[in-house]
Order: structure tokens, then sequence, then C-alpha cells
């Protein structure tokens, strides 16, 4: 079925706003009014050094595109978020990648959800640049949910040793795209998986952060 049909029968959507478009984009109006992170804040050195980038706070509108993507079947949002995501890799990262990669979900996730939401952001991003991404990771444990745990210990403990190799990350420097980075807990394990199968260097794009604030205010009330 060719894109044009698809358009036609499933028209595109504004992920944040729902509104019909005539392209896989975001309305004019939500454009304006998104928690964009601008130049100083849309960039993170996570642990270890591995840096993530992101256009987007989640928050708001965002938080709620996110949730309908990730846990609702709104699996068309993956074309404009993922573009999205294309295009502040290439603003941050330019040069510094050589193939596309994503931070799978379990096989028990992927029967019970019916996609793998990450995958299909990496596909959408991957489209801008007329080439596919790389299968280099496969999930080994279903987890609970990161989303599920407040602690921020507890996340790095929840993500020890799900992940393991795939494909041929050897010598290759990888784009890993995931949804959202909030402790980074998810990225930094899958992106050791990829450095200690050999793969040159990682740098991580995801659809928003946290603001800073706001993980403060939650570590507090955690105490």
């Amino acid at each position: 079925m060719t894109d044009a049909l698809l358009d036609l029968l499933f028209p595109p959507k504004c992920p944040f706003c729902g509104g019909v478009q005539d392209a896989l984009r975001i309305c004019p109006d939500c454009e304006k009014s998104l928690p964009w992170t601008e130049e100083a804040h849309g960039l993170r050195e996570l642990r270890g050094g591995l840096l993530c980038a992101a256009p987007l706070w989640y928050e708001g509108s965002v938080r709620e595109a996110v949730h309908r993507f990730k846990f609702h079947g709104g699996v068309t949002a993956a074309g404009p978020l993922g573009e999205l995501m294309a295009q502040t890799a290439a603003e941050r990262f330019s040069g510094e990648f050589d193939t596309v990669s994503w931070v799978p979900v379990s096989a028990k996730r992927l029967r019970k959800r019916g996609y793998d939401q990450s995958r299909l952001l990496a596909e959408s991003a991957c489209k801008l640049w007329e080439v596919e991404p790389e299968c280099l990771l496969r999930k080994v444990r279903d987890n609970p949910a990161q989303s599920s745990l407040e602690r921020a210990e507890d996340r790095w403990a929840n993500i020890r040793g799900v992940y393991e190799a795939a494909g041929t990350p050897a010598g290759k420097r990888v784009l890993l795209l995931d949804d959202v980075c909030s402790t980074g807990s998810t990225l930094v394990s899958a992106a050791r998986t990829l450095l200690t199968a050999g793969a040159a260097a990682v740098v991580c794009v995801s659809v928003a952060f946290p603001r800073p604030e706001e993980e403060k205010r939650g570590e507090k009330g955690k105490e």
C-alpha cells in the first residue's frame, strides 16, 4: 500500500492536538506552544559521559502525546515524533554517528502491546536520511516498567543486565533512540551493552526530558 493511499485512509494527525495535517508534521499552533528545550537545555550528559539530546520537555501535551503513543495504540505519532528526533540528532550530533538503532522492548511486552514504540521512532527518523535502522540490541528479561519505579536507584537496579548485543555493533558509531530520557538509566545500560560489544561510540536522542526542577521535586518527595 502506497504512502499516498495510507494518508488518504488514515490522514496524518498532529500528535499533540489530534488535528488532521497534510503531512507528517506538527500543526502550527502546537509548534508555537510546545515546551521546547531550547539550545541551552536540549543536551544532557548522562552517567559515564553518555550524551543525550531531546527537543521537548516532558510535560503537558508532550506527556499526553507520548502516553497515547506508548500505551494506547497511537502509532501514527511515530511519524512526527521521529521526525523531531531526527532533526534534533542532526543539529546536535552531525557527523558523530553512522548508524541508527533503538532501545527495544521485551518479547513479552511486544506481544502485549503489538508494537515497539522506539523501533517505530527509529524507522520514522531514518526516513529523512533514506536509510534503515539496525537492530543492535535485544532485551532478554521482561523487567518491571521503569515508569512504575519512583526512586532513581531502583530504576538503575531494575535495568541492570536486561540487554544483550544483537547484529553487528562492532566498530559502529551508533545513534540510539528511546522515547523519554528521565534518569537516563535505560539509555546508559543499553549504550554500555553496545560499547562492550565493540561499538566505537554511542550518542542518544529521545523525544523529551523532564525538567530539572521536576526531577528534584520528585526526589525530595521520595525522601
